[in-house]
Formats: structure tokens, sequence, C-alpha cells
């Protein structure tokens, strides 16, 4: 029993021994395979036959430098290539969750989308098939075509200039700011990539960025079209980027009641007893006997013509039975702000919606309860674009050939335009306005305080909705910028003195009238000719 003990730890104790050596045998080969090599076993030092001194250690560090850069690239391409491996291993692990989740009874795992991310990727695809990317679209007239807006690394060329006006300009939305350069990173992520690149490929960086261009297909996607400097002269690399839009989703569904949402309307005032009057008529029909959930208050400034204005209202309240106006008279020279300030403040019912409203605004009925579904206490105030009508006696040609006032409130390009530069009819909630500190009550006379209240709601965490509106429009009067304004008032007042005069064609055939008038002239003296 002994002896075969001692065989059997002889016979353990050799095996060990080999399985050592067998250990220091690969782990040597692994070495050997691993360790890059080069001429002359890649040693440190110069070789024999080759440079010596500063020269020979240059090219010794140049070759080690170049060896660890393929290298380098090859961990990379062997890692993007893992990466992509993984993703395809988790989409069909996710696959096979979801059918086996489904034949279970049990539907979709909560935690999965509705459906498989490969479904989503399809449709994404989709989209760039659809979209003008690699072929035309067959179009049946220019106005058709989706034009491409031009940037570089500093400014956007736009045919669409919005409230700035720039036809050029640094971008001062925020969005479009990181949405160009998100699409300028992804390019140089693409051309450095290791697929892309060889192993001699040199960095691409921002530098390199010539120009891009991009346009938006509302219904498929923004398409973006890069140009970077090539690796020689006369040479460039572009890449064709695309923001798939992706499948509608449903995020909120609700049921709203308007039905007890009183609006107060405050209009501040100082004279302008005709305009008033004109503004109780449409007042009357729109909201006492259209809508019927309204409140007016009337800021008045100074006593010339008050009685004139309140002998107005009283008579409104006899005719149509409305009793639902307040009357607020006020001493000292007119301050919009102020005016619209008191107003809101003098309120002491509950929460109301506040609409404020100059005299010279037409509004339907229908804009009422767009103003009620716009707002939300707490949550989102509405700043409408309205329409501002050009003057009348310039668009239809004569005085004695303007239409009654409903005929001319029609929105095209010939009759005014979108008045996006005002901010001063707006509906938002009492709270609110108190809560951000209502006007500055600083601001004397025309123009300044409707935008000091709007930029503080975008400086809040409430969301600030703002469209144009089919029902809201600006009434043409004489503008008159008096000398007590300040500069920068009067500035903006002729501005928009200028602005509401009439379109660019009809202003430019005011200028040109003389040169068309000596022309009509000359074809008359030659048909003239022709008869005799």
């Amino acid at each position: 029993m002994r002896m075969v003990r001692r065989g059997l730890l002889a016979w353990v104790s050799r095996v060990g021994v080999l399985l050592v050596l067998l250990c220091c045998a690969i782990s040597v080969l692994y070495m050997l395979a691993c360790t890059p090599k080069g001429d002359e076993e890649r040693l440190g030092l110069p070789r024999a036959n080759g440079p010596t001194g500063k020269e020979g250690y240059q090219a010794v560090l140049q070759e080690w430098e170049e060896q660890h850069r393929n290298y380098i690239g090859s961990l990379k391409r062997q890692i993007a290539q893992l990466k992509e491996e993984l993703q395809e291993r988790s989409e069909q692990l996710r696959h096979a969750q979801y059918h086996a989740s489904e034949a279970a009874g049990l539907g979709p795992d909560p935690g999965l989308p509705e459906k498989p991310q490969a479904d989503l990727l399809t449709f994404l695809r989709s989209q760039v098939d659809r979209a003008e990317v690699h072929a035309g679209v067959k179009l049946a007239t220019e106005y058709a075509a989706v034009p491409f807006d031009s940037f570089t690394l500093q400014k956007v060329y736009q045919l669409e200039t919005g409230l700035t006006r720039h036809p050029e300009e640094k971008p001062v939305r925020k969005d479009k700011r990181d949405e160009l350069v998100e699409a300028v990173e992804s390019a140089l992520e693409t051309l450095n990539s290791p697929a892309e690149s060889g192993p001699n490929q040199r960095l691409y960086t921002a530098a390199d960025f010539i120009e891009g261009i991009y346009r938006t297909e509302r219904d498929k996607g923004t398409l973006y079209e890069l140009t970077f400097k090539g690796d020689h002269k006369h040479e460039f690399r572009r890449l064709v980027l695309f923001r798939p839009f992706g499948p509608i989703m449903k995020v909120k569904k609700e049921k709203l009641s308007m039905a007890n949402t009183l609006i107060n309307i405050i209009v501040p005032l100082a004279q302008r007893v005709d305009k008033f009057r004109q503004f109780m008529q449409n007042f009357r029909e729109m909201c006492i006997q259209q809508d019927g959930r309204v409140h007016l208050t009337v800021v008045y400034f100074g006593k010339e013509e008050m009685n004139e204005v309140k002998g107005i209202l009283e008579n409104t309240s006899k005719a149509a039975n409305f009793r639902n106006f307040t009357f607020i008279p006020l001493s000292g020279e007119f301050s919009r702000g102020k005016g619209l300030d008191v107003g809101a403040r003098f309120w002491k019912g509950s929460n109301v919606l506040l609409f404020f409203c100059d005299v010279d605004i037409y509004f339907t009925s229908e804009f009422l309860n767009t103003c009620r579904l716009n707002t939300q206490p707490g949550k989102k105030v509405f700043y409408p674009v309205l329409f501002s009508q050009y003057n009348p006696g310039l668009v239809y040609g004569r005085h004695d050939a303007v239409p009654p006032l409903e005929q001319q409130l029609v929105i095209k390009k010939e009759t005014g335009f979108w008045r996006d530069f005002g901010f001063g009819m707006t509906c938002q909630y009492r709270s609110d306005f108190i809560n951000i500190g209502g006007f500055d009550l600083d601001i004397k006379g025309w123009g300044g305080e409707d935008v000091h209240l709007y930029r503080k709601y975008l400086h809040s965490n409430l969301i600030v909705v703002r469209t144009p509106v089919r029902g809201l429009f600006h009434l043409w009067h004489e503008k008159r910028c008096v000398d007590e304004l300040s500069p920068e008032q009067y500035k903006m007042c002729m501005q928009s003195k200028a602005m509401n005069e009439a379109s660019h064609g009809q202003l430019g055939m005011l200028v040109f009238r003389h040169e068309i008038e000596a022309h009509l002239r000359k074809q008359k003296q030659k048909t003239n000719s022709k008869k005799t």
C-alpha cells in the first residue's frame, strides 16, 4: 500500500513539473508572438548599418510611433466591430424576449418599446428612401420646391429670416445651433472612424469644414450635405447625412371644458373716442352676443373725453343687458403698461384669464376660445401673432373704393402682414402675471413694456405659445410718433409706422409713380399718333 502511494505521489509530481514547464513554454511563446517586431528585432538603438546619433534615434522613434499608430487603429477597428456585433446580439435578444412574451400570452415587456427596435430602424431607413436624397422628385410647380439653407461654422444664410429679418446671421436659437454643430461633429466622427480611415489617414478637425447646406422636409426629415477639405489641392470630402423624423407618438389625450372659463379683457385708453366706439361695436357682437363669458375692464387716463367713453359703456350695457364691466379712471399721462397692470391687479375674484388688448384691435369669438385653449395657470401663456392691416387707402387705391371693415379683414400679402415683432396682445392667467412681477411701471408712453414682460416669461419655466392666429387683427390707423418719446421708443415707433402703411410692392409704386405716369403718357401719345 505504501509503494502504491509513493508511486502515485511520484507520478503526480512528474505531471506537475511537466504542467509547469508547459505553462512556461506557452508564456514564452505568447510573449514572442505578441511583441511587435521590426527590423533588427525592434531594438531601441540604431542599427549598425543605419544612421547614427540624433538622426538614428529620430528615425527609430518615428518608426515606433508609426507602429503604435497602426496598432491603435487596428484596435479601434476591432472595438467598432465588437460594438456592432454586440448591438446585433442585443437586438436578437430583444426579438426573442418580445416573441417569447407574446407566445406566453403576457404581452410585450413594459420595459421594451411597443414595436421592436428593428421595425423602428426599418421605418427610419424608409424615411431616407422617401426623401429627396438619392434622386429627384417630380414637382408640380416651382412653389413646391423645398430650398436649402447654407451655413459655415460662423454663419447661416437663410431664406426664411424669421423675427430677426437677417438674411445672414449667427444662429440665435439654441436648437438650430445645436442641430448644425451636431451635424458637423457627426461628419467628423465618420471621417475619423477606423472603418473609414486608412493607416496613414490624417485627423480631420472642424477647421477642415468648408460649408454645408441643409433643408427639412416636414414629413420625412432633414438632409445635410457637408463639404470638407481633401488631402490634396482641389480635392474635397463630402458627407451626406440625414436626420429622419420618427413616427408620430401619442403623448397625451385630454378632454377640455371651457364652459366656465371667463376672460377679463383689459383695455388701456386715453381719448380716441371714435376708435373706442368701433371697438365696442365689435365687442358687443363677438363677446356679448356670441361668446357670453367675458368681463371688460377699461382703464382710462385723464379727464378729457372721459364722459364720452363712459357714455358708450353705459349705452352698451343698457342695450345688451351687459353688466360685466369695470371702468377705472387714472390721472397722469398715458402709460400702457401701467394701465394693464392696474387693470389686472384690480380684479378681486378667483384666478381669471386675462386678455391684454388695445382699442384698435378686432377679434372674433373663435379667437376667444383659442385664447382659452392655449393658456393654463402655472403652465402656459399665449402670445398670438396678429394680422396687421395696411392703409386701406393705399391697398384699394381710392378712399371711395374702400369696402366695409368686415370685407377688409382678409389675410393676404396685399392687405397686411403678420405682426411678428409685436408682443402686446397676450392671454395669461392673473396668477402667472402676478408671480412673474407684472409690467415695468417705469416705462412711459408707447412701446417697450410688452417686450419686457415677454422676456420675463421666456426666462421662466412657463411654456410660451407663439403662433399666428386667423381671428385677431390690428386695424390700420395713422400713427403719430411724438417728440416726448425716448430715442429708442421713437425709433421703434417710426419703424412700426413704416411697416404699417403698405407692402413693399405698393410702396415701390408710390416711390416710382412719376416714372409710371410718364410712361403712361408716352404710351397714350403713341396710341393717339397711330390713330391719326
